[in-house]
């Protein structure tokens, strides 16, 4: 099988404490597996020392990562993070949704094309992860972090929308918001539901895995589900003190142009996170629970920065590798093999049929619809049959509206606002700096056809032209969009 031939072993990486053991007993396909899903928020392709990154310091991620799979063709299902949450929480993909922008979105009254009436909310009747691991495993689950999937304007339909109105039977921290609004930010007072204790100086970061570990400590012999939805690396770039200084230094001792990435503060993000993650992992060791625990690593869209996109084009906010491409991988302690390394493009839906498959649990094709399993990719072997991937972004953000697809390595971007083309051979260019839309009108046109079938089939909404258009407003700052790969404003 072609998919097959993807796979690339890499061998064993060394193990040390906070893994050790991980791979080790055949016990732990007795027992239904936990799961922590660690999704962090505007995480780009190049942030971590095991996608590239010399100067982010990762240790604990980086070693989790040698014990599993890493993709490296991993894709999030929106440039934007609110879609790409539900679609992983559904297994559908946002245009099926027809929840297909950050809530609340940008407001573009006289941009060209009119932005259509979308939902900004998952429909309480979905059948989500959480809720189906339970119903049929039994599973007991925790949401922490960042939610981000309310309705505008009231904090009444805010009730009707929270975590444990879709699936999870706790919430820590999960409200409206985006990135941390509250008084101190990421320092304390935060703002956030769930969240007590703390003093003024404590970082968020390690507020909210003092309730990983709480909820790890309280789980018994239940199978269970951690989401851990970090607000990092989301803005506003803040860090400890400590770790500004730290990184500082290290850019300061370095010589010009040694490291891709220069912010000492976002640097010092990214060291909370692997602190967080470090400090689970460790966590679970002690419990007794490593060995059949499933670690999924993944981020909810590109980074905003260009530092951080390992090379790509874009960012957050557009159409190109940079605002989709994340880094992920997937530990199934006894299953995958340490070291390996996956090109097969995935894709955020992918998670829950993945999941449900692991866990012995039925799939649910009529709910996850637009998911395929990961399981013959993880266990190399058997058949994976899905060759083409899409996305539908109608709205305004820093660039231009779009829909894309992506099949066997060539990627067509379509910008709805003038019908431009653009296609890229991804396996050959993968920063997309040549446009072949003109000297390959062929496949331009075969890949264009595969989406407009498939917006049909998912009931896609499309942007009618706009009665309040005007060129002038448009076009000033805040108005129109442009098929930009610059920074997210989000």
């Amino acid at each position: 099988m072609r998919q097959i031939n993807y796979w690339k072993t890499v061998g064993m990486f060394g193990v040390v404490a906070a893994t050790a053991g991980l791979n080790s007993q055949a016990s732990t396909q007795a027992a239904k597996p936990n799961f922590v899903f660690f999704l962090v928020d505007d995480l780009g392709w190049g942030d971590l020392g095991c996608f590239g990154s010399t100067f982010h310091e990762t240790p604990n991620i980086d070693r989790l990562c040698a014990e599993g799979m890493k993709f490296t063709r991993a894709y999030s299902a929106c440039t934007v993070c609110s879609p790409s949450r539900a679609a992983i929480l559904t297994g559908r993909a946002p245009a099926r949704l027809q929840l297909t922008d950050w809530i609340p979105g940008h407001k573009k009254p006289f941009a060209k094309l009119s932005v259509p009436d979308w939902k900004m909310h998952i429909d309480n009747d979905r059948i989500t992860l959480p809720k189906a691991l339970k119903d049929e495993g039994g599973y007991i689950s925790q949401f922490i972090g960042k939610w981000h999937l309310m309705p505008e304007p009231t904090p009444e339909l805010w009730q009707e929308h929270t975590p444990e109105k879709h699936g999870f039977d706790g919430n820590i921290a999960g409200r409206e918001w985006g990135q941390p609004k509250g008084p101190g930010k990421y320092f304390y007072p935060w703002g956030m539901p769930n969240l007590d204790g703390g003093k003024p100086g404590d970082f968020l970061t390690d507020r909210v895995t003092d309730k990983a570990e709480e909820f790890i400590g309280s789980t018994g012999d239940k199978p269970f589900l951690l989401y851990m939805s970090y607000y990092e690396v989301h803005g506003p770039v803040m860090t400890k003190p400590e770790y500004a200084e730290k990184f500082k230094t290290k850019l300061d001792k370095a010589p010009a142009g040694t490291y891709a990435q220069k912010s000492a503060k976002y640097a010092g993000l990214v060291k909370s996170l692997d602190d967080s993650v470090g400090r689970i992992v460790e966590k679970l060791r002690a419990q007794g629970k490593l060995e059949n625990t499933v670690f999924i690593f993944t981020s909810d869209n590109g980074s905003p920065f260009h530092d951080n996109d390992g090379g790509l084009r874009g960012s957050k906010g557009t159409s190109f590798e940079g605002g989709t491409r994340v880094p992920a991988f997937i530990v199934w302690p006894g299953v995958t093999k340490p070291g390996s390394l996956c090109e097969t493009p995935i894709i955020g839906m992918d998670f829950f049929p993945t999941m449900l498959e692991m866990a012995g649990l039925s799939l649910k094709p009529e709910e996850h619809k637009d998911g395929t399993s990961l399981v013959p990719l993880l266990k190399q072997s058997g058949a994976f049959n899905r060759d083409t991937l899409y996305w539908h972004y109608p709205h305004y953000h820093i660039g231009n509206p779009y829909g894309a697809v992506q099949c066997k390595g060539w990627k067509l971007i379509e910008f709805f606002e003038d019908g431009e083309l653009m296609l890229f051979d991804l396996n050959n260019d993968p920063k997309e700096e040549n446009n072949l839309a003109q000297s390959k009108p062929e496949k331009a046109a075969e890949l264009l056809k595969k989406m407009q079938e498939w917006r049909q089939q998912t009931g896609a909404q499309m942007m009618p032209p706009n009665p309040n258009y005007n060129p002038q407003k448009a076009n000033a700052k805040g108005g129109k969009g442009a098929k930009s790969d610059g920074e997210s404003e989000q």
